[in-house]
């Protein structure tokens, strides 16, 4: 039967459960700016009844309530919400750390007409133009010398600006490597509180909120995904690999990686193994080092290399004023001192590596003559050796073409003398040297007997730069230059012989005799005609098209970063604004129910105070 006093527990109950409500929506305004906090809402049901439908209930009709009980206090959110918004969140920042990036690459390239590498570039070709008509002029000379050091100055000084933001990738790369480590370890001390919590038989919504929070957090700096199927062992993926299980986290750390660059690697720090991330801040930031950066300064210092390789060549050749010759105009500095380039590439002491930049046949070819030969050239390329085939109704030019528009990393031309030259470009494996050939082979007779490059065709007759006296596969009477120091564009010079003498500047050959014709301006023409002639600078035929092509590219990489962070900021704006309508806290809703439980709380108060009046006429008034 009911108890005499049952009313005043369901009032009791009443005004707990209103207390309650109006509590957390007390909580929810107090955080309604705090990020990552999501609404929370009192589930509330009915007491269990007095009396239960069974065998031993009281002969009486109906089931008496007992008033109200709060079953729990929920957070309001959207799961599938909330992944859609983790899987997304690491393109946004991916595409917004390109694009901040890009912005200051765009602005080395957004250099004033006057002071820009190519305007200087420019005049250098201008003032050789200028010493080819007044070969015997001093004031030209100096001319020729000035522009060169304001040319190499302005390549140095993009050098540095290149490297310099290669610099400050690699410093953000240890910083937000450190934040991922940090926050991988807040995640997995919340899941163990979490699982504490819940096996009290609590619903810890705040500690809940903090781990969404971490998670929206680390999904910015890496490609995270997450898999809360096992309530007690909450997990997150990156790339497939595990970063945090349950209350256990793994870390990632740097390591050097021993190149030219200084920079480092991410490994794993339990396995060692490399550590590889396709997207968020992180992904872009090593893509941007490694890639981005790498490539810019690669094509900085192919054209260098090239460019002071040419004016080089000829100028050796030519005579000064004061009757010098053999200076190269510009300083070049060799990998290694050894004349075949040999080098001891794994440190045991033993010369086992070739390292040979530019290889020049000794048989003067007719570019439209055809070849009347067939066979199958082989080079190294990007990814293994590449197969360059050629036919017997091909011409010189067509089958330089084809060497050209390979993905060898191995560009061909010929020279003044219509001779091949084979010369090496930067690689696209940063394991592989630049500016180093490593294969050239030929089954047939093309680069053997016809353009007089290889001494044999065939396997036994190939070049192969593992080895040492690699250069012993070429054509006696084959030239061939040695790889120059990493980063050509850093330290590229003027002769000091020629400063110090500018008469020392080479304009014209000598004759028969030994003497060089009065007025004869050919070198300096030469070397000016350099500016138009197809010479192959990396995979640009010319040095105008190597300027127009730098500029494109980075002009449309950041064009393509910025309209990509757009997009991304439209979906995700679209996604936040959905969570915030269903998570986010509304002052005027969270009014609206303490007034609501309010009322609530009143009534209940109200119904006990009667509850007591009649219960002290039951105790005082009866039987009076």
């Amino acid at each position: 039967m009911g108890s005499t006093f049952s009313g005043i527990e369901l009032g009791k109950r009443s005004i707990m459960a209103n207390t309650d409500a109006i509590t957390t929506a007390g909580h929810n305004i107090s955080n309604a700016n705090t990020e990552g906090y999501s609404r929370q809402r009192v589930q509330i049901k009915e007491f269990d009844p007095l009396y239960k439908p069974d065998l031993e209930r009281a002969e009486r009709a109906g089931m008496i309530g007992q008033g109200v009980d709060v079953q729990s206090i929920n957070r309001v959110r959207d799961e599938l919400l909330d992944s859609r918004i983790v899987s997304q969140a690491n393109t946004e920042s991916y595409w917004q750390t390109r694009s901040d990036y890009y912005t200051m690459i765009e602005q080395i390239y957004n250099e004033p007409d006057d002071v820009s590498v190519r305007s200087n570039m420019d005049k250098f070709w201008e003032s050789w133009q200028e010493l080819s008509i007044n070969p015997e002029s001093k004031a030209s000379r100096q001319a020729v010398v000035t522009r060169a050091e304001t040319l190499t100055d302005s390549i140095k000084q993009r050098w540095e600006s290149l490297a310099g933001i290669g610099n400050l990738l690699e410093g953000d790369i240890e910083a937000t490597v450190k934040q991922v480590n940090s926050l991988s370890k807040q995640i997995a001390n919340v899941n163990a509180e979490i699982v504490r919590s819940r096996a009290m038989g609590d619903n810890p919504n705040d500690l809940l909120d903090r781990r969404d929070l971490l998670v929206d957090k680390l999904s910015k700096l890496v490609n995270v995904s997450t898999d809360q199927r096992d309530g007690d062992e909450f997990m997150v993926h990156v790339d497939g690999k595990v970063l945090v299980q349950g209350g256990i986290s793994r870390e990632i750390e740097l390591q050097p990686r021993y190149d030219d660059t200084g920079y480092s690697k991410l490994v794993w720090a339990d396995t060692k193994n490399d550590a590889v991330f396709a997207g968020g801040k992180l992904g872009a930031l090593v893509e941007l080092r490694d890639v981005d950066v790498r490539n810019e300064i690669q094509s900085l210092n192919t054209m260098t290399m090239n460019f002071s390789d040419l004016v080089n060549d000829v100028h050796r050749n030519a005579v000064g004023a004061n009757k010098v010759t053999g200076l190269d105009f510009f300083v070049q500095h060799s990998f290694v001192e050894n004349v075949n380039g040999n080098f001891d590439r794994n440190g045991d002491g033993t010369l086992d590596t070739s390292y040979v930049f530019r290889m020049s046949g000794t048989n003067a070819l007719d570019k439209q003559q055809q070849v009347g030969i067939e066979g199958v050239m082989t080079f190294n390329g990007t990814t293994g050796n590449v197969q360059v085939p050629y036919f017997h109704t091909d011409t010189v030019e067509t089958v330089i073409a084809r060497i050209n528009d390979s993905t060898s990393e191995v560009k061909a031309y010929l020279d003044k003398n219509n001779n091949l030259v084979l010369k090496a470009t930067t690689s696209a494996q940063s394991e592989n040297p630049d500016f180093v050939i490593r294969h050239v082979e030929d089954s047939g007779f093309f680069l053997s007997g016809y353009a007089g490059i290889l001494s044999a065709n065939g396997e036994q007759g190939a070049y192969d730069f593992a080895q040492a006296d690699a250069v012993n596969a070429l054509t006696q009477g084959a030239q061939f230059a040695v790889s120059p120091v990493f980063n050509p564009s850093a330290y590229i010079e003027v002769n000091p012989a020629i400063k110090n003498d500018v008469m020392s500047v080479a304009a014209g050959y000598m004759d028969a005799a030994g003497k060089v014709p009065t007025g004869d301006g050919r070198a300096a023409v030469e070397i000016a005609s350099i500016r138009n002639s197809s010479v192959m600078v990396g995979s640009m035929k010319t040095f105008d098209d190597y300027f127009a092509d730098t500029v494109t590219n980075v002009g449309l990489k950041g064009e393509q970063a910025e309209t990509n962070l757009l997009s991304q900021n439209a979906i995700m704006d679209d996604l936040r604004n959905l969570r915030d309508s269903i998570s986010g806290v509304n002052i005027d809703e969270e009014l609206s129910e303490i007034m609501k439980f309010q009322h609530g709380y009143n009534a209940a108060a109200k119904f006990i105070t009667v509850w007591d009046s009649l219960l002290d006429t039951v105790i005082n008034r009866l039987g009076v």
